[in-house]
Parts: structure tokens; sequence; C-alpha cells
């Protein structure tokens, strides 16, 4: 027998986190937000439970070979959770920082404006015409060759690596080496290879010092270990790898956060001589859209962007109307002074949410709960009432949208209010009341 749509959400029996056995009823396709003082329980609330539980229903439908692939948020400690559609998250926390995640990447502007280049471009005279992978840093095709499409070039310098010359190999002149075993393999091969690590580093000739910090050579020995504190070591083949070597890995590769720090302190960094910073090929910048490469649109505040696109030729003017109505959002979130080139990892995390809220006005879901992180983050008074009409629009299209939020004027703009509280955790946060916005005490719109 077919069942009746539920109008609400309803949750019971909620104890995620500071949460005492709440029981709450959310309507769908509304503007509802989630208010109360920082550790009351709100976020855990909407996030914890309401998310959380709508991403674990999703992970059970997919097929298990399927399930490696998706990030698992676990499931939530609550009761029952009936009338839940499908959830998308807006949460202001970061993915991995990348120094080739962008602007243009994040919101897949990037995409169109390589498109904009590779079909409407203005070639040189006898190039050939570029596929759009051609026009991005990120693939192999349109990389530079010289910065591997970084934009920036590494080097170290021998101050860099051995800032105190006065001290022997043995006691720690190389700073860039690695501690604990790793670095003392280092130092026993070099032993093995002949060379003196118990000599202070200025001593050493200047062949022997330049071979030991910047050879590519990867000589592979049979180390006897000298017996330390009564043991005994057996022998082993040991490789070697110069100190630039190792730095330049580390960084590149490392995927802790605090190695590729250390390594980075024995590092310059400069613009790339041979792109200029760019981090594309020279066949790419050959191109131009309106006399400007694709790297001058990038470096571009994108409010200023559409008025520089062509609107010649019937391929230019879709491909134009097309990246202009994806920047349109952007704009409208109070984001037009961010350029398309600019590195994800500085953006501010209310800056990083608005830019996908931006994204998810064009995706064409239905029938979906967002729930966002107060978007409000970092948002210029002037712009919290664009950032409104964008809620509402995604409730116009058949969504519904939960706000975990404190800016006032955006609580004022909802449907219905989730206040967790009324105090903090352990005091006398994880309970909440429900209402409608118009009906609330304190909250009516003058």
């Amino acid at each position: 027998m077919h069942q009746p749509h539920d109008p609400y959400v309803r949750v019971r029996g909620a104890r995620e986190h500071n949460l005492r056995g709440v029981d709450v009823d959310i309507p769908r396709d509304v503007v509802a937000v989630f208010t109360g003082v920082s550790g009351s329980g709100k976020s855990s609330l909407a996030f914890g439970t309401v998310y959380a539980e709508a991403q674990r229903r999703y992970f059970e439908s997919v097929a298990p070979y399927a399930r490696r692939l998706i990030h698992q948020v676990g499931a939530p400690k609550v009761g029952e959770i009936t009338g839940l559609p499908p959830a998308v998250s807006l949460q202001q926390r970061r993915a991995a920082p990348t120094s080739r995640s962008s602007v243009g990447t994040v919101t897949n502007l990037s995409n169109s404006l390589r498109m904009l280049f590779s079909r409407a471009g203005t070639y040189p005279p006898g190039a050939q015409p570029l596929d759009s992978d051609a026009f991005s840093p990120n693939t192999a095709a349109g990389a530079c060759p010289e910065c591997h499409g970084l934009g920036r070039v590494h080097r170290t310098t021998e101050e860099l690596l051995v800032p105190d010359p006065s001290l022997s190999i043995r006691e720690g002149a190389i700073a860039a080496w690695p501690g604990a075993w790793q670095g003392k393999n280092l130092r026993d091969v070099l032993d093995t290879l002949g060379h003196d690590v118990d000599r202070p580093w200025r001593e050493l000739p200047a062949e022997q010092r330049q071979w030991i910090l910047f050879t590519d050579e990867q000589p592979v020995v049979t180390v006897h270990p000298v017996r330390e504190a009564g043991r005994i070591q057996r022998p082993y083949q040991g490789t070697y790898m110069s100190a630039r070597r190792y730095v330049m890995k580390t960084f590149a590769e490392s995927r802790s956060a605090t190695l590729r720090a250390k390594a980075e302190r024995f590092l310059t960094s400069a613009p790339c001589p041979a792109c200029g910073g760019s981090r594309l090929r020279p066949e790419a910048l050959a191109v131009t859209v309106g006399g400007r490469t694709i790297a001058e649109l990038a470096a571009l505040p994108l409010a200023e962007l559409p008025a520089l696109l062509p609107a010649e030729g019937e391929t230019a003017r879709v491909l134009t109307a097309d990246l202009t109505s994806r920047i349109a959002p952007v704009v409208e979130l109070g984001l037009g002074y961010l350029s398309l080139d600019r590195p994800a990892p500085t953006l501010s995390a209310g800056e990083l949410q608005r830019l996908r809220l931006a994204t998810q006005l064009r995706s064409g879901l239905f029938g979906v709960v967002y729930v966002l992180d107060e978007p409000s983050a970092g948002l210029h008074p002037a712009d919290t009432e664009a950032l409104l009409t964008v809620l509402e629009r995604l409730k116009a299209a058949g969504n519904s949208v939960f706000v975990v939020e404190h800016h006032l004027d955006v609580v004022r703009g909802a449907d219905w209010i989730v206040d967790v509280g009324p105090g903090r955790a352990s005091t006398a946060g994880g309970c909440c009341t429900a209402g409608r916005r118009t009906a609330w005490p304190g909250w009516r719109t003058p």
C-alpha cells in the first residue's frame, strides 16, 4: 500500500555527542535554522545526526565494491529518523589542502573557461587547435614541464641544508636529514662509502660536500653497523639518498603535513622562470580570447570577467553565456573579488562554503536536504540578503535547507527555527525546541 508523503523529518531519541535523547520534528521544503550557543549541540543535531543518518542510508544502498570510494561518517546515536530525504552537506571543514586546488576547480568554472579557449580562442597562424586539457595545469597535456604545473620552482642550497658547518655529519651537520634510524642509515652509508663523518663539515673537500648534498646517484652498499649499547646489529643493504633528493621527495610526496612543513624549511620558492608562474605550456599561453591569455583572465576578479568575454560567433556566444551564468551566483554571494586562480588553501572556511553553495545552484538537484554550516561566516553585512535569496532559491527548486547559524538576519529569514540549548554543553545544552519563525518568541521579523 502506498504510504502518504510525510511532510516532516522526525527525529526521535538523538543522543549524538551531548544531545540528551532529543525528539524534534522539522518540516521539509523549508529553510530551517538550527540556533544555540556554542557547544549547545546544534551541529550534533544537524550534521552528526540528520546528515550522518542520510549518508548511512545512502552508503548501505550502493554496491559493496563502491563503498570503499565513499567517505563514511558513521552511524549516529539516534533511536529513529523518518521522513528523511537524501542529504548534501556543505560544511566549513576543508578537504586535504593542495596547491593545485583553486577557486576555478572548486566551482568547475575553470572547465568552462578552458572549453571557451579550446573552441573559440584565437590561435597563432599555423598552430594546431588544442584540446581543453591543454589549458589545464593539472594535466600532462597542459602543465608547464619545468614546474610540472605548480607555477613555482623549489630549490635548495648548502647553506639551507647545513646551517652549522662547524658540526660533523655524525653531530648532525645535515639538518635536512630525517631523524631516528633513517638518518643514522644515511650517515652509516656515507661512512661505508669512505666519507669522514666525524670531520667538521666545513673541512670536507668541496667536491665531497657537493656530492653528499646534491647527487642524483643512489648507490647501494653493505653496511656493517658499529655495536651500540651492547647490541649487535646484522649487516644490511643500505641505499644512499642525497639531502636535496630527500627534501624534494618528502615535500612532493609525503602525506604527513609535519614532514612536508619540515622539508619546506630547507627550500626556496620562486615563480617558475619558464611559465612565469602561469603553470601552463607555451602552446596554451599563445592562445587568446579577447586579446588575453587564459592565465590573464584567470587572474582577474570574477566580477570583471564576464565583460571581457567574447560575444561574436555562435560557439563563443553559447560558451560565454554558460560561463557568465555560472559566475553570477558566485558574485551574488559576495565573492566577486575572487579570481579563478586563487588557491583554495588561502580561502576562509566561509568563502569556501559559499563557493560550493553557488555551484549547487546549478546542480539541478530536487528533493534533497542541504545541510549548511554557518554560511554567513565572513560575509559582509550588505551581502546577507543575497545569501537569503540563494537559500530561498534552493527551497523553491524543491529542496529542504537546514542551516546551522547564529547570524540574526539569517535566523529572521528562516521559515522554521530549531533552538538547541538553552545553555552550553554539560550544563543546560543537549535539548531543543522547535517552531515556525513567525510564532517564535523574540524572532518575529519587524
